[in-house]
């Protein structure tokens, strides 16, 4: 734990879940601090009493977005009064660069937190699309924690401080290492934190599971990790489908990884999770027609998934957008399970380990240590 000074106030903001999992461990390093804000269940238990439900801010597409637009409006203006109103010392938002920037632009427009500092965790992806928007970013915030180190000239050449802290989901997930049966071989479907993203991943995922349970892998056991703001929704949609897979809380959700042959994930945090882990994985995405007919247009990588990115090859097989087919998924699943093709992958993750980390502390002590030697 950071020792920390009296009667610090810090109104904190987390939009999905691995935020909400980063701003938890950062509040337990800062035990005296008086945290206010937006935060899950991780956040919650960790002694926030969340300003409105968390989920209201897990949506991602252009179009997506759009068709959310009331309510993301009104809980900006919620954001905006709440921290107006408890003046604080800092302002620190997780992620969901888009909503951040919204609300600390509203909150300036009024101009009277002078004294308030505006901190922004995880670098927005400026280097996969729209590399201007840096510029933008650096004039409303005052400092930005980034992950990785080939983040920090992209916004320092704005003028923006930026501190490079490791990526949080390498700390803690050493005691969890890859475990495989060869008597009982697990297949996990992972289709997401949000919703939207939930919404149009199951029925591919209920379509593959039928696929491969005829076509050889009927001895293969199937399981779907949920998390709070989709878990009843898995519930009762999987109660529809021929083959069941088995549903496990989040909590249980590294156990469950560490014992799978192949996952199944949509794109996101937990697919550096599971090559962190080195459990090898089909990395899958569905999107609205038009949100993927424009980021074909805007992004500037070859790929979604984060170690592929770090590593400049393909390791993790990506099915996108019109690719992410129960048929693509299968066939995808079979190559995955020759032994050559496996071990390949595991030996490409594995020198991948040395990329997650930037030094002995952890991530949330690093900004933790970091806030307050600034305050």
């Amino acid at each position: 734990m950071t020792a920390t000074k009296k009667n610090i106030k810090i109104f904190i903001i987390a939009g999905e879940v691995s935020g909400d999992v980063l701003g938890a461990k950062i509040m337990h390093e800062m035990p005296d601090v008086n945290f206010v804000g937006i935060g899950g269940q991780n956040m919650i238990d960790a002694g926030l009493k969340s300003l409105f439900p968390m989920g209201d801010l897990a949506v991602m597409g252009i179009f997506e977005v759009l068709a959310r637009a009331r309510t993301l409006k009104k809980r900006i203006a919620q954001t905006i009064k709440a921290i107006l109103t408890e003046k604080p010392d800092v302002v620190l938002t997780i992620d969901s660069p888009g909503f951040a920037k919204a609300v600390i632009t509203g909150v300036k427009k009024r101009g009277i937190l002078n004294k308030t500092k505006f901190y922004h965790v995880v670098a927005p992806q400026v280097w996969a699309w729209r590399p201007g928007r840096a510029k933008k970013y650096a004039k409303i915030f005052d400092k930005l924690y980034a992950f990785f180190d080939f983040e920090i000239p992209y916004f320092t050449k704005y003028g923006l401080k930026t501190v490079a802290v490791g990526h949080p989901i390498a700390d803690g997930l050493e005691k969890y290492k890859s475990n495989v049966s060869n008597k009982e071989k697990i297949i996990t479907l992972i289709p997401g934190s949000r919703m939207s993203e939930v919404k149009k991943l199951l029925h591919v995922f209920k379509q593959t599971v039928s696929l491969l349970n005829n076509n050889g892998y009927e001895n293969y056991k199937f399981v779907i990790p949920t998390v709070e703001t989709t878990d009843q929704y898995i519930k009762n949609n999987v109660k529809n489908w021929t083959v069941k897979p088995q549903i496990v809380p989040a909590n249980l959700r590294y156990d469950v990884y560490a014992n799978t042959y192949i996952a199944v994930a949509v794109s996101g945090t937990v697919t550096a999770e599971l090559a962190i882990m080195h459990i090898p994985t089909i990395v899958v995405y569905k999107m609205n027609i038009f949100t993927s007919m424009l980021a074909r247009i805007l992004v500037r990588v070859k790929w979604a998934s984060l170690v592929n990115i770090l590593m400049n090859k393909t390791i993790f097989p990506e099915l996108l957008g019109v690719k992410a087919t129960p048929n693509l998924i299968m066939d995808a699943v079979q190559q995955l399970s020759l032994p050559t093709v496996r071990k390949q992958m595991l030996s490409q993750l594995q020198s991948a380990d040395n990329k997650w980390k930037h030094d002995n502390k952890k991530p949330a002590e690093l900004i933790a240590l970091d806030i307050i030697s600034g305050i």
